[in-house]
């Protein structure tokens, strides 16, 4: 993966939102800041309904399919480290339906990092055979519906257990 930080990123919107809004262009861990910055637009996020909240992810996602190739191409490198509009949506998929409270959206980080940093299967596959923008979405996408079970998981037993 690529570590420099093109100059498009600040003049071309679709680099711009591509970055995560600039947070891709992070000297160290650009992953974890695109992350970090899609945690607190969660954070700004009034509360909605699931189903709102699940279309909003799948309009995100499947523009992120499009940003993310167009700017893979236009930089010729595939998945560009800075490219972090996956882990936006990853992040966010993490949090579908997840309870209410400022834990819940951390410990959501942290269990996207571990699956988006580590690649269980099918994570790795899809990162490794899976072409174009669509691909560099994907292992993001699927990191954050496993993340997402977890998350339920850990929810549902420490809310038997209160």
């Amino acid at each position: 993966m690529a570590n420099w930080v093109p100059a498009s990123v600040w003049k071309n919107p679709i680099h711009f939102l591509a970055f995560g809004l600039g947070s891709g262009a992070a000297p160290v861990a650009p992953g974890t800041a695109g992350t970090f910055a899609a945690m607190l637009i969660y954070w700004l996020l009034p509360p909605m309904p699931p189903s709102l909240f699940a279309m909003g992810v799948l309009v995100a996602g499947l523009l992120g399919i499009w940003l993310c190739g167009r700017t893979s191409r236009d930089l010729g490198v595939h998945d560009h480290g800075g490219i972090v509009w996956d882990e936006f949506v990853g992040y966010w998929i993490t949090l579908f339906m997840a309870p209410p409270g400022w834990i819940w959206p951390l410990v959501g980080f942290a269990l996207f990092r571990v699956f988006d940093i580590a690649k269980p299967w099918p994570i790795k596959w899809a990162d490794e055979k899976v072409e174009g923008g669509l691909g560099i979405m994907l292992d993001d996408v699927i990191a954050g519906i496993l993340a997402c079970l977890c998350l339920q998981g850990l929810a549902l037993v420490w809310f038997a257990t209160q």
